[in-house]
């Protein structure tokens, strides 16, 4: 596997339809790149969840997977699974977060997700963050859209334990879900981790990507 380094990682933008799709998707990775940089800005917007326990929930969450850093976080008010209907909110709350600065890394749904609320923010991204290192997260579930990622980011054993350890602690409400539980999440790293020859791994989607070669 050959390794591509970013440049200097000082601020990064987490972008969910709903609270969980960011820790799911791309908690290993945040808990990788806070420790790494202590300080790192991180911006998040959630779309949903508002005003309900699920924000408490997602706010002391991030705070965990994103230790040292300095975390700021929206949680909009959107309805679950009505984001195609709310497509001007959605739009208005993603040019707000991109109007806060240049982040150098953006974590965001993939525009090949099933999930309609995934697939839309997905979609809007691009139409604000026009010229950024975007990554697209996986997030199993019942309609079996998993596909064949092309960016991988190995998980230490120590850092995929504390993934799965903090979703379970951090999000009661989803505890009832049949798919939400440790042999699911650590079961989809062991499998990412052995297509990039780790032990675990996230694994990312990307529509653009330049090289500089020159350097």
């Amino acid at each position: 596997m050959i390794a591509l380094r970013p440049g200097p990682l000082t601020r990064i933008a987490a972008l969910a339809a709903h609270c969980d799709d960011i820790a799911i998707g791309a908690g290993g990775t945040l808990l990788t790149i806070c420790a790494a940089r202590p300080g790192l800005r991180v911006d998040a917007l959630v779309l949903s969840g508002g005003g309900t326990e699920r924000e408490e929930e997602e706010r002391a969450a991030l705070a965990a997977f994103c230790p040292g850093a300095d975390l700021r976080l929206t949680v909009g008010k959107l309805p679950d699974g009505r984001l195609p209907a709310h497509w001007e909110e959605a739009k208005a709350a993603v040019e707000e977060l991109r109007a806060c600065g240049d982040p150098d890394l953006l974590l965001a749904p993939n525009r090949a997700d099933a999930h309609q609320d995934h697939r839309g923010l997905a979609e809007l991204v691009p139409t604000a963050f026009r010229n950024h290192l975007a990554l697209g997260y996986e997030i199993a579930k019942w309609d079996g859209d998993l596909g064949r990622p092309s960016i991988y980011q190995p998980l230490a054993d120590e850092v995929a334990e504390e993934k799965v350890a903090l979703l379970l602690r951090h999000y009661p409400s989803q505890r009832h879900r049949p798919w939400y539980d440790r042999e699911a999440f650590l079961g989809l790293a062991r499998l990412r981790g052995i297509e990039c020859h780790a032990r675990y791994a996230e694994a990312f989607h990307v529509t653009k990507l330049t090289l500089d070669l020159e350097n």
